[in-house]
């Protein structure tokens, strides 16, 4: 089960997807409030709930859980949540202890968070969408899935259902307020997990991963040298790899 981040959408897993040995089924949907999901955005908790839902109605028991970013809380959390149903984590990118900063304060306050929630999604879209067109007339040929991805995600982010500033005010909210206490439970996690980042990041601090590591009993720590903060695109078979190896483990 394959979690994108804050904004993005299940198609962010695509190359990681076809990395994948065939023999293993996966599923990449669109977190709630993004893109064609029905349901609204919500917590932490709120996500994991709806992941168990997801899982009971694929019929599936156990899954390794793939975050990226945002995504990697939920998992964390449905760690928590539903242990049992979690074979293993691979954490990528990883929002976790040490990543919060000031701006992330300020988009989750009372009053600034919706202002700037609003401001975000009313002129970032549309200028990621010019900045990707101009970088494309200049190159005079389509992008490639790995470039220039952060422009992509920002210019791209929509759900069918509501406003995306909705969700990224309630994600900020649940990042700012729950994170402390969802770092006081990686010491619970039991599920074999891998961190995944490359030290280069410069949206998540390399040391989250490296306290990651050093929180969630038995983990590993994989550094990639390489893809920034949007690894799913950029080491796509890395991250392939790494799920390959949690499923064998008995």
């Amino acid at each position: 089960m394959l979690l994108h981040g804050q904004p993005g959408a299940g198609s962010d897993w695509d190359a990681v997807v076809q990395a994948l040995p065939p023999r293993l089924r996966s599923l990449a949907l669109d977190r709630p409030g993004y893109r064609t999901s029905p349901h609204p955005p919500g917590t932490f908790r709120d996500n994991a709930e709806w992941l168990v839902r997801e899982l009971d109605h694929a019929d599936v028991q156990d899954t390794i859980l793939v975050g990226h970013s945002y995504g990697g809380a939920v998992a964390l959390s449905a760690a928590v949540l539903a242990p049992d149903r979690v074979k293993g984590l691979v954490l990528v990118a990883s929002v976790g202890p040490g990543c919060l900063d000031g701006w992330d304060a300020l988009l989750a306050a009372p009053f600034a968070g919706p202002v700037c929630a609003l401001a975000a999604w009313w002129l970032s879209p549309w200028f990621a969408r010019r900045r990707l067109a101009r970088i494309e007339r200049i190159r005079d040929r389509p992008l490639a899935p790995d470039e220039h991805v952060n422009w992509e995600v920002w210019g791209n982010a929509r759900h069918h259902h509501g406003a995306m500033w909705r969700t990224f005010l309630t994600e900020q909210r649940s990042l700012v307020r729950g994170l402390d206490e969802l770092n006081g439970l990686l010491g619970e996690i039991a599920a074999p997990t891998v961190v995944i980042a490359d030290p280069a990041d410069r949206t998540i601090p390399f040391a989250t991963a490296e306290a990651l590591r050093d929180q969630v009993p038995g983990a590993r720590l994989v550094p990639t040298g390489e893809g920034g903060h949007h690894l799913p695109r950029r080491v796509p078979k890395i991250i392939a790899a790494e799920i390959a190896g949690l499923a064998e483990v008995p």
